[in-house]
């Protein structure tokens, strides 16, 4: 009876051995790919990363070279007022140009006919530009933002 007792144990433990067995490799192969399914996620997330930064990096040398342009032109319009080749003017409303202190000059390639229009002192025209260029970089700003 002690020898058939100790079979019966002994083919017991093989089978519950065999099946602990199974369950331990399913559970491995569970874990495994469960392993390669985060590893496959972070790889995505990582290319999601790398095409955002790159996309960043351009749009931040387009918004640097349209400041850069729009500063230069900026610049090349102020050294232009400064040395007077170029000279802001106003039209005046034709109700109040009839004081004949005021300078009228009239543009020949100007939309209006006879236009009265009075120069800007240059100083005024150089604030002018100023705020305008701040504008500009402003307007540049909120198309980046946009974008």
């Amino acid at each position: 009876m002690a020898g058939s007792a100790w079979a019966a144990w002994e083919w017991q433990a093989n089978a519950y051995g065999q099946q602990l067995a199974t369950k331990e490799a399913a559970h491995q192969t569970e874990r495994t790919n469960l392993a390669n399914a985060n590893s496959a996620q972070i790889l995505a997330e990582q290319g999601k990363r790398l095409a955002l930064e790159q996309w960043l990096a351009a749009s931040d040398q387009s918004h640097y070279r349209a400041l850069t342009d729009e500063t230069t032109k900026q610049a090349r319009l102020r050294d232009r007022l400064a040395t007077v080749d170029l000279r802001l003017s106003v039209q005046l409303d034709a109700a109040t140009t009839d004081c004949e202190g005021m300078p009228a000059t009239t543009s020949s390639g100007g939309v209006v006919y006879r236009a009265h229009r009075a120069q800007l002192d240059p100083a005024h025209a150089q604030r002018i530009i100023g705020i305008t260029g701040v504008g500009d970089q402003g307007l540049i700003a909120q198309q980046v933002c946009q974008a």
